[in-house]
């Protein structure tokens, strides 16, 4: 499902979605991802579920998976550290096989972090014991598709750092 190398399509995110059968995209709308609300707003299949907090963002997947549904979160690295202790009971201690699609604020891939946010993102996620997947452009996308594997398999939350998030997705 990969496309090429060099930018981050919001089409491919979507695609994955639909590929595994997501029925909800639990976020918080920020500026960053735009692109991507346009085509899920779009997309029949998917249901938007807003939420005010990022710490919401667990325990209303969890309700989702609970009742049947697929849910996928969109948080933000810096929404995701405000809501480690929803993560651990509601996700992780619920056994909620959820994939998480992580905005990696202020990560470059030179090492030189923008922010302080991208400096702790990984401590945070390997603290809680999470595993996690990097993906920077449509080359790498597949990484999209072995999260979901894993979430199914293990039963635990998943996360993908889209390391492209700080300049935005590439339009086609």
């Amino acid at each position: 499902m990969a496309e090429e190398e060099g930018g981050f399509s919001p089409q491919t995110v979507i695609n994955y979605l639909k590929a595994n059968n997501v029925t909800h995209v639990v976020w918080l709308p920020d500026s960053e991802t735009n692109f991507l609300y346009t085509l899920m707003t779009q997309e029949p299949s998917l249901e938007l579920v807003t939420i005010s907090r990022e710490g919401q963002a667990f325990s209303t997947a969890a309700g989702l998976s609970v009742g049947g549904a697929k849910p996928v979160i969109l948080i933000q690295n810096t929404g995701l550290m405000e809501s480690g202790d929803s993560m651990r009971g509601w996700a992780m201690g619920m056994n909620i096989p959820v994939v998480m699609m992580v905005g990696y604020r202020g990560w470059t891939r030179h090492g030189v972090d923008t922010d302080t946010a991208a400096t702790y993102t990984e401590h945070f996620i390997h603290a809680f014991n999470v595993k996690y997947y990097l993906v920077e452009s449509d080359a790498d996308a597949d990484r999209i598709q072995v999260a979901f594997d894993l979430a199914e398999k293990t039963n635990q939350p998943v996360a993908v750092l889209i390391g492209d998030e700080f300049h935005g997705f590439v339009q086609r």
